[in-house]
């Protein structure tokens, strides 16, 4: 009996030890995916950095274009935001049964809305811009870094990331209570995307926020960015999309009730007044605090800290010029006049009735010097170098200001004029720090060092946290920015608290939500959560760690998004793969077939462990490599024609190319026309280094265009290339 009860013991605990090494590896797979998606922000911030440093348009169509590319992100000043975001104009029909808000806001106001949104109802837009106007004009009195006291509340709830999931919301209220004078919450960052009811959550937030000012404290998160809401969304789509291709292909290929970007998400429910609340919600998003402090000892912040950072420049910061932290430079006046005058509906032959092209008269283009002769070589190689200065010099003009903007006097900016003869910072350290301490992530080792997996800040080691701690008498720093299982974590010895609201995020199962609580002793306090109706169906014991079904349910998700991820390195593993194949038999070992994927994805998986779910198990313990990839291939072609290897990039970098439609698409139709689908390509060609002929682009642009109407519907585009598992 001792000896079986031994066997049975082994075999549970195996049994266990498997369960735990394929959770660990489907959460990496997850992870891995998301933080990829996170580099490719630094990388599309980077290809704009070379548009404004190397692409000289050669005529005034891509001029405009360029100018598209670079406008959407631009602020307005005072003036030309109230015009543009005129709310009183706007009428509320008899018809309309949502809720309705007057100014200024009441706690009755705040229930009406939670009930509204719980029966799917729809603020109206004038409301909407109403809010935001107000959110505005009170986050503008706010300093950089809130304060925040126990002595006036019991307690203070410190919320994560919500990332557009209401529920979770609403699960904090109904456990915790909603705010009040005796009641404050601190709500961390990253209330956008994702999620499908991103709006619903801000307009809740703000609400709560305008009527009781001095117990809801929001901090900015690295999602609530520009840059970031016109592509986010697109990552948890491709891993939960249907097997098969869709039978409509003008549906949105993303829809899933899971995978929501924020731009896309305010188009689709505000399809009259979108821009006008994106663009308010943008302005709103750079004048959000960038910490919060309690009692003069907690540090909370959205991501982290780094080596460098100074909460002394952080008070400092004019945090409102940092519209997106991922793109520095500010563009030239010449194209905001231009959206002005779009935005008031007037063309650009209203605005110059001459027909002379506005931008052009601004900046002029250089007109190179006569060349001297070929003989004298140095005199030659000069004039060559000083020609090409001069045309980037009037590019960088062309898409770039000096001037800066008439500000109005707020708190950032009072603090620094109180300051003159204080340091002066660059532009680069101030964005730096708010990076920072937007993007970055703990490690358990010491020092500090770039943060090469998110793409942004840094990751810092426990010996980083205790200067910090030690540096400003803190005791403890709370951040979010990361999902964890538990919903929270401890690292640096309890110095750093990790804190996540969104429960669910990868998978129904996949992680609890949870808040945390402070009170004058400022020790904290957890509640977790799990906001799915089918989560709370779960026993006791199926809660514990990972169930079975739901790991095979979210295993099922992760290695689908790792098939599209080897299907878009194709190339690159043949060639790893031929390394292998000295003697060009199209075979390797399993073992080699291991080391080689490693080599290409980087993504530190236990390839071998893997295997089995990845890999047709073979006698010989040899892999036919070709017919392999051939499986990983798309279901069914759009067109045979078009080439393998543009169908590769354009599958490996869908997710930039789906941004920069989504910029040059300034209507949010989802149409844009053919001579914008080309000029789109040569500048991605151009910064990709990828050879692509002007016959296979023609192709490309035949096969999509399915009415024939000459515009291109870049949903189709993505949904013609789209890969899904081939049917067995």
């Amino acid at each position: 009996a001792f000896k079986a009860a031994v066997l049975i013991q082994r075999w549970y605990r195996r049994y266990v030890a498997r369960l735990e090494m394929r959770r660990r590896c489907t959460w990496r797979i997850f992870q891995s995916i998301e933080y990829a998606c996170e580099q490719d922000q630094i990388k599309l911030h980077n290809f704009f950095s070379y548009l404004m440093d190397h692409f000289t348009p050669s005529s005034s169509k891509e001029r405009d274009f360029i100018s598209r590319m670079f406008i959407s992100g631009e602020s307005f000043k005072e003036a030309e935001l109230e015009k543009y975001c005129d709310y009183e104009s706007m009428e509320v029909p008899d018809s309309y049964t949502g809720p309705r808000l007057s100014f200024p806001l009441l706690p009755d106001h705040a229930t009406a809305l939670l009930e509204a949104f719980k029966q799917k109802q729809q603020l109206h837009a004038r409301y909407v811009l109403n809010l935001l106007h107000e959110t505005r004009k009170h986050l503008k009195q706010l300093p950089n870094i809130s304060h925040v006291s126990t002595c006036y509340s019991e307690e203070v709830t410190v919320c994560g990331d919500l990332h557009g999931q209401l529920d979770d919301l609403f699960l904090i209220f109904y456990k915790n209570g909603l705010p009040s004078p005796s009641k404050s919450y601190v709500f961390n960052g990253d209330f956008v995307d994702r999620g499908k009811q991103s709006l619903e959550i801000l307009i809740i937030l703000f609400t709560f926020l305008l009527i009781y000012p001095k117990e809801v404290h929001l901090n900015r998160g690295n999602h609530e960015d520009h840059m970031v809401n016109l592509r986010y969304g697109l990552w948890v789509g491709l891993i939960t999309m249907p097997r098969g291709l869709l039978q409509n292909p003008t549906e949105l290929p993303f829809s899933c009730s899971f995978s929501y970007g924020f731009t896309k998400e305010v188009m689709q429910k505000y399809k009259v007044h979108g821009k006008k609340i994106l663009k308010m919600i943008q302005n709103v998003f750079c004048w959000l605090p960038l910490a919060t402090l309690i009692d003069q000892k907690v540090l909370i912040i959205h991501g982290g800290i780094s080596d460098t950072t100074d909460l002394d420049m952080l008070e400092k910061i004019q945090r409102n010029k940092f519209i997106s932290v991922l793109r520095g430079k500010k563009r030239k006046e010449s194209y905001r006049n231009v959206e002005i005058q779009e935005i008031n509906g007037e063309s650009k032959a209203e605005a110059d009735p001459a027909g002379n092209e506005t931008a052009l008269s601004l900046c002029p283009q250089p007109r190179p010097a006569q060349a001297p002769s070929m003989a004298n070589k140095l005199e030659f190689s000069r004039w060559v170098r000083q020609t090409v200065q001069e045309q980037i010099e009037w590019c960088r003009r062309l898409v770039d200001i000096s001037e800066s903007e008439d500000e109005e006097l707020t708190y950032s900016s009072m603090v620094s004029l109180t300051d003159l003869d204080g340091p002066c910072w660059t532009r680069q350290e101030e964005c730096k720090q708010i990076l920072d301490i937007l993007w970055s992530d703990p490690m358990p080792q010491e020092g500090c060092r770039v943060n090469t997996v998110r793409g942004g800040g840094c990751y810092f080691g426990p010996d980083v946290t205790g200067k910090i701690l030690e540096k400003y008498n803190l005791q403890f720093l709370i951040r979010s920015h990361e999902c964890k299982q538990e919903g929270y974590e401890f690292c640096h010895n309890r110095k750093v608290l990790t804190i996540f609201s969104a429960s669910n995020y990868y998978e129904i199962g996949s992680n609890r939500g949870a808040y945390v609580k402070l009170g004058p002793d400022l020790v904290p306090h957890f509640v977790q959560y799990q906001a799915n109706k089918t989560a709370h169906t779960l026993t006791m014991t199926q809660r514990q760690g990972f169930p079975v079904a739901l790991i095979s349910r979210v295993e099922e998700s992760a290695f689908r998004a790792l098939r599209e991820k080897l299907f878009a390195h194709t190339s690159a593993l043949i060639s790893a793969f031929k390394a292998y194949d000295k003697d060009n038999t199209g075979r390797i070992t399993l073992s080699n077939w291991a080391t080689a994927v490693e080599s290409v994805l980087h993504l530190g998986l236990p390839w071998r462990m893997l295997r089995p779910q990845l890999v047709r198990s073979t006698a010989d313990g040899m892999l036919e490599y070709k017919s392999w990839l051939d499986d990983l291939a798309m279901e069914q072609r759009s067109q045979e024609h078009i080439q393998s290897s543009l169908l590769e990039v354009i599958y490996r970098n869908r997710s930039n190319l789906e941004t920069i439609f989504r910029i040059i698409d300034r209507d949010h139709s989802g149409l844009i026309s053919f001579e914008e689908f080309h000029q789109t390509w040569k500048l991605f060609s151009s910064h990709m280094n990828i050879e692509l002929t002007d016959d296979g682009i023609n192709d490309l642009v035949r096969s999509i265009d399915f009415n024939k109407d000459g515009n291109i519907d870049f949903n189709e585009f993505l949904e013609a290339f789209r890969l899904v598992k081939q049917s067995q």
